[in-house]
C-alpha cells in the first residue's frame, strides 16, 4: 500500500482511477500521474504498479534531513514475449517547466532515489510530458474503450482469417476484404480495435492510430 496518502487539493488536479492491475483505485496529484497510469494499464508487460510506494531519507544541502516518496514503483512480467525480464523502475512524473524552477531543490532527493534504486537492482527515471502526452497514450485511451468489451467471437475470427491471408494490411483495406456494404463494415470495426488492443493483431503504437495504418499478423 501507498506509503503517504494524496490528499484532495482544491489547488490542483487529485483523484483516483480505477485499476485492473491493482484491483483498486490508484490516486494521482496531477492529469499527467493519471494519463502515466493510463499509458502502465495498457501496457501488457507491466505486472503491476504502486503509487507513493516508499519513503527515501536524505540530506538536503541546506535544510538538513528530509524524506523524498517517489510517484510510482512498477513491477514488470519476467515473460519474454511481453518484454521481460525487466527490473523494476521507479518513476518521478514532473512537468519540465517545474524541473526547470526548482531542480536545485529537487536535485539531492533524486540523486538518493538513484542511489536508492541501483542498490535494489532497480532504475530511478524521470518522466515528462514530453515522454507522456504522445501518439502512444493517444492510441492507449482510445483503444482502452475497446479492450475490456464483452468480444464477438464470430466477428473476430472472420477478421483473424482475413488478416493471416493478408499478412499486412490497413484497417481499412481489412474490412473492405470481408464486406462490401457499409452496416457490416462498420459492425466490425469495435471488434478490430479490441483485436489490436489486446495485440492479437500487430500496429506500430507509437505512431496515430488511423483507418490508414499498416497492420500485420502476429504469428504465435
Amino acid at each position: 500500500m501507498p506509503v503517504r496518502k494524496i490528499p484532495m487539493n482544491y489547488l490542483s488536479v487529485t483523484g483516483r482511477v480505477p485499476s485492473q492491475k491493482m484491483a483498486r483505485l490508484v490516486a494521482y496529484e496531477s492529469p499527467l500521474e493519471r494519463d502515466f497510469y493510463l499509458m502502465l494499464e495498457f501496457d501488457r508487460g507491466v505486472d503491476y504498479y504502486e503509487e507513493q510506494p516508499l519513503a527515501i531519507s536524505y540530506q538536503h544541502p541546506t535544510v538538513g534531513k528530509r524524506t523524498y516518496t517517489p510517484d510510482v514503483l512498477v513491477r514488470y512480467f519476467k515473460d519474454k514475449s511481453l518484454g521481460g525480464p525487466r527490473a523494476p523502475e521507479l518513476f518521478e512524473i514532473k512537468p519540465r517547466d517545474e524541473l526547470r524552477r526548482n531542480w536545485t531543490d529537487f536535485k539531492p532527493k533524486f540523486k538518493a532515489a538513484r542511489r536508492y534504486a541501483r542498490k535494489k537492482g532497480w532504475r530511478f527515471i524521470i518522466v515528462t510530458e514530453r515522454e507522456i502526452r504522445t501518439p502512444y497514450l493517444d492510441n492507449a485511451k482510445f483503444l482502452m474503450r475497446y479492450i475490456h468489451d464483452q468480444p464477438n467471437y464470430e466477428r473476430e475470427n472472420v477478421l483473424l482469417e482475413m488478416m493471416a491471408d493478408l499478412r499486412e494490411s490497413d484497417p481499412e483495406t481489412l474490412i473492405a476484404a470481408i464486406f462490401s456494404d457499409r452496416m457490416n463494415k462498420a459492425r466490425l470495426i469495435p471488434s478490430l480495435w479490441r483485436l489490436i488492443g489486446c495485440r492479437a493483431i500487430g500496429v506500430d503504437l507509437t505512431r496515430p492510430l488511423t483507418m490508414q495504418s499498416r497492420i500485420w499478423e502476429i504469428q504465435e
